[in-house]
């Protein structure tokens, strides 16, 4: 049991998901898709994250002593959540909600258990699974079982995107093509960080095409199981 996963993203025309580059080419027509997939939770990496929501700095814990078993903690049982992965408890927060939606954190068992106390005492829920990595399965089987999560908006980036893309996570990709090229060398793909050279293509089937008033083309894919 797991949440059905819809990867959404906003990308160049060359396949490249910068944040900075992305704010250039897009507008509300990210937003407004995200919407219409009646996604209550949504899931961020850690750059992602310290692009649009997280404080500037990373928590230094002084003491490095890691969690070293799963672990989670519910602060608030909500409809939806705002989920940062973020693998070895680096993230400072203004807040334990972002725009409204209560914050979820998910690292591995690497993470400081003084960093997932101070979570707590914020009042932010954590799932704590896998080492050296996070255990992506093992987290949404926690989502899914332990905070009811049925529907999940993965937004990036390009390597959490990858890791849920390895791990067979993935059900859906929603994808919007913005005006613009990148085309700067060494830049983040929509999925990206695959290490495994004999990786095969994960194959999707096409399910719908738009094209938007703005520009912006809306493509949708489901994945082809077995």
């Amino acid at each position: 049991m797991r949440p059905y996963i819809i990867c959404h993203m906003m990308a160049s025309i060359d396949g490249r998901i910068d944040c900075s580059m992305v704010d250039k080419i897009s507008g509300d027509e990210y937003y407004t898709a995200l919407g219409e997939l009646d996604c209550p939770s949504t899931l961020e990496g850690r750059v992602t994250m310290e692009h649009y929501s997280a404080l500037e700095g990373h928590y230094a814990a002084k003491d490095p002593a890691p969690v070293g078993r799963p672990s989670f903690y519910m602060a608030q049982q909500a409809k939806g959540y705002a989920i940062a992965a973020d693998t070895t408890g680096r993230l400072q927060w203004p807040s334990n909600e972002i725009d409204g939606v209560p914050l979820l954190c998910i690292t591995s068992e690497r993470a400081p258990l003084e960093y997932l106390n101070m979570l707590r005492s914020e009042g932010i829920s954590y799932i704590a699974v896998g080492n050296p990595a996070i255990d992506l399965a093992g987290a949404m089987k926690t989502l899914r079982g332990e905070f009811g999560v049925e529907r999940l908006a993965l937004l990036g980036g390009g390597n959490i995107n990858g890791g849920f893309l390895a791990a067979g996570l993935i059900d859906e990709v929603s994808l919007m093509i913005g005006q613009g090229i990148d085309g700067r060398k060494g830049q983040t793909a929509v999925f990206d960080g695959i290490a495994d050279e004999g990786w095969m293509p994960a194959k999707m089937a096409l399910a719908d095409v738009k094209r938007l008033d703005c520009g912006t083309v809306w493509l949708r894919y489901r994945a082809e199981r077995p």
